[in-house]
């Protein structure tokens, strides 16, 4: 296997050179399961990209007009505006789940019920096993008889209360039963990090769609990690993105090489 590992300024700049990176070194291959099923796809082996300053504004690629294509990213899809009912904003850092949807990744993040042996230490003080905390409405709440975490919360306070030399705080999207899922989330973790005082985060997709996909997860990821820094007191920092699965659909391939000007 080859990894692929890109230095970038800024999110427009990792997803530029990554499409334009795919085109020639990507594996072609038959999609045998799950979203575009019988199509083809471009997909590195294993993907790894650094990103320096991601709060770098503009968010979204940078498409010039000459080459008379769409943006794949449109900023009232990430932040709200016509056209949307619901921002991506609020798809990542809520827990509201429209119907038909089996999860959402805000869902996963700030509404964990806490259930099982968990629960049951919990009940039984067993500090021994659980950092117990107070049932405050928002790191921990409770709604018809069912305890939740809000992991967001609940990584901010730990930070604040005990410093930030901590390798246990990370963001955890992704539960052993999502096997059995036909569509199980493609954000399995974001994990944490803070040094110098500031704020970074690592950043892992087991299945990741790189013409629409990655720009507007890494847009909303860096909303959170801004919303997360300030709350906690530090600066914002870097990002490193992973994936085994960062993909160019077919559809993708003749808009990636108009924008990368390969068009033959």
């Amino acid at each position: 296997m080859k990894i692929h590992f890109i230095n970038a300024r800024d999110i427009p700049d990792l997803w530029f050179q990554a499409v334009h990176d795919i085109l020639d070194e990507g594996r072609r291959f038959q999609i045998d399961r799950g979203s575009y099923a019988g199509q083809t796809r471009l997909e590195y082996d294993y993907f790894c990209g650094h990103v320096q300053y991601p709060g770098t504004i503009p968010l979204i690629p940078d498409i010039p007009p000459s080459c008379g294509i769409p943006n794949p990213v449109e900023e009232a899809y990430i932040f709200g505006g016509e056209g949307y009912n619901r921002s991506y904003i609020e798809y990542l850092m809520t827990g509201h789940k429209q119907p038909g949807e089996s999860y959402t990744y805000g869902e996963r993040m700030t509404r964990v019920p806490i259930f099982g042996e968990k629960l049951r230490w919990w009940k039984e003080k067993n500090k021994d096993i659980v950092d117990l905390r107070e049932v405050d409405g928002k790191i921990i709440f409770e709604e018809d008889g069912t305890l939740y975490l809000n992991q967001i919360e609940w990584v901010i306070d730990t930070y604040k209360r005990f410093g930030y030399r901590n390798n246990q705080m990370v963001l955890q999207v992704a539960h052993p039963s999502d096997v059995t899922l036909l569509d199980p989330p493609c954000l399995r973790s974001i994990d944490t990090r803070i040094q110098a005082d500031t704020l970074h985060f690592m950043v892992y997709f087991r299945s990741w769609d790189l013409w629409g996909g990655m720009p507007a997860n890494l847009a909303g990821i860096q909303n959170l990690k801004e919303y997360m820094a300030g709350e906690i007191g530090v600066k914002d920092g870097e990002m490193i993105v992973e994936s085994k699965g960062l993909h160019l659909y077919g559809y993708a391939e003749e808009l990636a090489k108009l924008r990368c000007l390969k068009q033959a």
